[in-house]
C-alpha cells in the first residue's frame, strides 16, 4: 500500500515538471520562430516621445545629419547684394496736363519718368576652394553694384563677380582671403531618387538653416519665365527650401555637394515640398569656364526643337517618341548649311542616341564651336546622316556703351548688331537703337521712345555712332534734322519720319 502511495506522489511531481516545461519554456521557443511579417512589439515605456533606435534616421550610422552639418556648414555663406532698380515715378509729374490729348494725337502715352532706387537681394553661396572662390545663383548677383559676403564666424567680405551664366543661373564670385573652409562636389549622375539630402541656406535671412529631405525626382523641366534658366536638368527635393536659400548647397550623406538650390514651386511663395536644385555635374562644367574665361562658351546648330508626342509618332511613322522634332531652322545657320530641314527628327549625335530635346540641347552645348558633328535624322521615315559644323551660341561682341553726340539731341544710342537684335526679338538687323530719352527734351516731346531704331538721319543711312556724329558735325545749332525711325511692336514694324531742331 505504501509502495502505491509513493508511486502516486512521484507521478504527481513528474506531471508538474512536464507541465511547467510545456507552458513556460516552449512558448519562448515558439516565439523565436515567428513569421517575418509579424512586427516585434516594442516594450512599453513611460516616455511619449521614445522611439526604438532602429526607426530613427538621426541615429542611423549612414544618416549622421549632425556630422554633415558640422562639416559643410562653415563653408556656407550669406550673400547680400546692392543694386539700383528703375521704377516708375509717382507724383504730380506723372499726371501732366494734356496726357489724353498727347495719347490721341501721337497714338501713344507720354513716357513716364523712371527713377533709380536702391534695392537689396539676399541669398546663399558656398566656398569652392580655400583661396576664396564661391558659387551662387546668377539671379542673386544680377545687376549688382556691390556684393557682400558674411561667413559663419560673422566675418564680412566684399566679393568680386568673376563670371556669370544666366542660361544656367550660376555665378562665380571671389573674396580676398586664404585658408577658408570649402565643400567638395559629388557626382550628381549617381544620385538616386529616394536618397536623403540636406539643404543649407539663409531662408528669409535666418542664417545657416539646415533642412533635410529626400531626392524626389531628377531631370525636371520647369518651362521658361521668371527666374527659371534656359538650361534645365533640375534635381527635385522635398527638403524645405524658401526665399534666401537660393545659391546654397544641396548635399548628400557623404557631405558632398550634389546640387545648388535655385527655385521653388509655390503658390504662396513659401515651401510646399517642391524645391529644385541645379545638378553638381552641370555646375562643374560652368564654373570651370567662368574661372578660365569669365563666361561660358556653348555650341549651337541653329534649330528650334520640340518633344515628340504620340500623335507625332504616328504621323511621322516613327518607332518610338525618342528624339527631337525640328520645328524650324535658322536661316544661314549650321543646320541650314548642312541640309537639316523642318519636319526632320534628330535621333543621334556622333552615334549616340538622343532621347529628348533637352538631351540634344545639352549635347550640342558641350561641343566646342568649329567642331564637326554627325547628326542622325529621320526624314520621311528614312534614316540619314548629315555633318554639321557647330557654331558658338552667344558669340562675344565688343561691348558698346550707349553714346550721345556732341550736340544734345535728348537721347543716347547704341549700335544695333545682329546678335543684339536676336536677343530682343527684332527683325531689323542694322541701325542705331535708342537706349535712353531725356525727360522734357525735344526728342521726348516728339515721342521718341527707348527701343526705337534710327534707320536714317537726313536721308542718309546710319549703322554706327560714327555715322551719326559725322552727320551732326555739319548741322548748325537751330537747324532741323530729319530722322527715319522704326518701331517694332506686337510683331509689326512701323516706320515714321520725325524732325528735331538742334539746340
Amino acid at each position: 500500500m505504501k509502495k502505491l502511495i509513493w508511486i502516486g506522489i512521484v507521478s504527481f511531481i513528474l506531471g508538474i515538471i512536464v507541465s511547467g516545461y510545456v507552458f513556460v519554456y516552449l512558448p519562448e521557443k515558439q516565439a523565436a520562430r515567428t513569421s517575418a511579417f509579424d512586427a516585434e512589439t516594442p516594450p512599453l515605456t513611460s516616455s511619449l516621445n521614445a522611439t526604438p533606435a532602429r526607426l530613427s534616421p538621426e541615429l542611423r550610422d549612414d544618416l549622421d545629419f549632425v556630422s554633415i552639418a558640422e562639416k559643410v556648414g562653415p563653408a556656407v555663406v550669406k550673400i547680400v547684394t546692392e543694386r539700383m532698380e528703375k521704377v516708375r515715378g509717382f507724383g504730380f509729374e506723372d499726371e501732366m496736363p494734356f496726357n489724353d490729348f498727347w495719347e490721341r494725337f501721337f497714338g501713344q502715352p507720354r513716357q513716364k519718368q523712371e527713377k533709380e532706387v536702391p534695392s537689396q537681394a539676399q541669398g546663399t553661396g558656398f566656398f569652392l576652394s580655400e583661396d576664396g572662390y564661391l558659387l551662387t545663383n546668377y539671379h542673386i548677383v544680377e545687376n549688382a553694384v556691390e556684393v557682400k559676403i558674411t561667413a559663419l564666424q560673422s566675418q564680412d567680405y566684399k566679393a568680386k563677380v568673376i563670371g556669370t551664366d544666366p542660361r544656367s543661373d550660376l555665378a562665380l564670385l571671389k573674396i580676398e582671403a586664404k585658408g577658408l573652409p570649402f565643400i567638395q562636389f559629388g557626382d550628381s549622375e549617381q544620385l538616386k531618387v529616394g536618397e536623403w539630402v540636406l539643404a543649407i541656406g539663409n531662408p528669409y535671412g535666418l542664417e545657416h538653416t539646415v533642412t533635410s529631405g529626400i531626392v524626389s525626382a531628377k531631370g525636371r523641366q520647369l518651362g521658361l519665365g521668371g527666374n527659371v534658366p534656359e538650361y534645365q536638368d533640375f534635381i527635385q527635393t522635398d527638403a524645405a527650401i524658401n526665399r534666401g536659400n537660393s545659391g546654397g548647397p544641396l548635399v548628400n550623406m557623404k557631405g558632398e555637394v550634389i546640387g545648388i538650390t535655385s527655385n521653388i514651386f509655390s503658390p504662396s511663395g513659401g515651401n510646399i515640398g517642391l524645391g529644385f536644385a541645379i545638378p553638381a555635374n552641370l555646375a562643374k562644367k560652368v564654373i570651370t569656364q567662368l574661372k578660365e574665361k569669365g563666361r561660358v562658351i556653348r555650341g549651337k546648330i541653329g534649330v528650334v526643337i520640340t518633344p515628340i508626342t504620340e500623335d507625332d509618332k504616328d504621323a511621322f511613322k516613327l518607332k518610338d517618341k525618342k528624339g527631337a522634332l525640328v520645328n524650324s531652322v535658322e536661316e544661314g545657320g549650321p543646320a541650314d548649311k548642312a541640309g537639316i530641314k523642318q519636319y526632320d527628327v534628330i535621333v543621334e549625335v556622333d552615334g549616340e542616341k538622343v532621347e529628348s530635346p533637352n538631351e540634344l540641347k545639352f549635347r550640342v552645348a558641350d561641343v566646342q564651336p568649329g567642331k564637326k558633328v554627325n547628326i542622325g535624322i529621320i526624314r520621311e521615315g528614312k534614316e540619314e546622316q548629315v555633318t554639321v559644323t557647330v557654331e558658338e551660341l552667344d558669340p562675344q561682341e565688343k561691348k558698346e556703351e550707349p553714346k550721345a553726340t556732341d550736340k544734345d539731341l535728348g537721347f543716347t544710342v547704341q549700335e544695333l548688331t545682329p546678335n543684339l537684335a536676336r536677343r530682343y526679338g527684332l527683325e531689323t538687323r542694322e541701325g542705331l537703337i535708342i537706349t535712353q530719352v531725356k525727360r522734357f527734351s525735344e526728342a521726348d516731346r516728339k515721342g521718341l521712345n527707348v527701343g526705337d531704331i534710327i534707320i536714317e538721319v537726313d536721308r542718309r543711312k546710319v549703322t554706327t555712332v560714327d555715322d551719326l556724329e559725322k552727320i551732326m558735325d555739319k548741322v548748325q545749332p537751330g537747324e532741323a534734322i530729319i530722322l527715319l525711325l522704326r518701331r517694332e511692336q506686337g510683331g509689326e514694324s512701323l516706320d515714321r519720319i520725325v524732325t528735331l531742331r538742334v539746340p
